[in-house]
């Protein structure tokens, strides 16, 4: 397959824009949907930060400049016919100016489709989270525990572990699957206290996949 260059793409001629989607990299969501020209995407490439055009202000923006939730760049993909883009990142925090995990939350139609594993799902949860502490709205429960200090939340995450062996004790798959939940969230919460995100971890199960003679809870199978 022959890489394209900036020749290659197809912009506007009239705008001199093309159309960019963004997906996280890491759990395939679609972020947002904006425009970019020839200078912004020239910059993305160089600097790995997804670049923009401001229609509105025309002017060009790099996403997270101000609100710190920036987008690495992974790879940049063309479609078919060169004139649209695809940017897959590595966000960090919310996509979304509302505070939302993704700027597509806004359901036309639900087909009720099962949800899918937790790939994904624990970016966007812990995207709500540190969301959450830099805004730290009234009312939010990740406010109150944030209030309460770190010793608060680890210990909400001791009685969550209780918790967990206890429903796997007793064999309820509905228990369990729910205190699972409850662990997972506080876990979460605490890594985000602490500056460790799912990357970080998943960094180091994807570095231990494979490997033989681990021991303990190293030890993946």
């Amino acid at each position: 397959m022959t890489a394209l260059t900036l020749d290659s793409l197809k912009f506007d001629p009239q705008t001199g824009l093309i159309p960019v989607v963004t997906q996280d990299a890491r759990s395939g969501a679609v972020l947002m949907q904006a425009w970019a020209d020839r200078a912004a995407v020239a910059r993305t490439l160089d600097t790995r930060e997804a670049t923009y055009w401001s229609r509105s202000r025309a002017e060009q923006w790099v996403k997270g400049a101000t609100s710190g939730h920036t987008q690495q760049v992974v790879d940049v993909q063309a479609d078919c016919d060169g004139d649209s883009l695809l940017y897959r990142v590595v966000q960090t925090g919310p996509a979304c100016h509302t505070g939302a995990y993704s700027c597509y939350h806004q359901p036309l139609l639900t087909t009720g489709a099962p949800p899918a594993g937790l790939d994904g799902t624990l970016d966007r949860v812990y995207a709500t989270i540190t969301e959450r502490l830099a805004t730290l709205p009234e009312n939010s429960y990740v406010a109150r525990l944030h209030a309460g200090g770190l010793d608060r939340v680890l210990k909400k995450i001791s009685e969550e572990s209780g918790e967990v062996l206890l429903a796997a004790k007793n064999a309820d798959r509905a228990e369990l699957a729910t205190e699972v939940a409850d662990l997972l969230f506080h876990t979460l919460f605490a890594m985000a206290e602490v500056g460790v995100s799912p990357a970080d971890v998943a960094a180091v199960l994807q570095e231990r996949e494979g490997r033989t003679g681990l021991k303990g809870p190293k030890e993946v199978g």
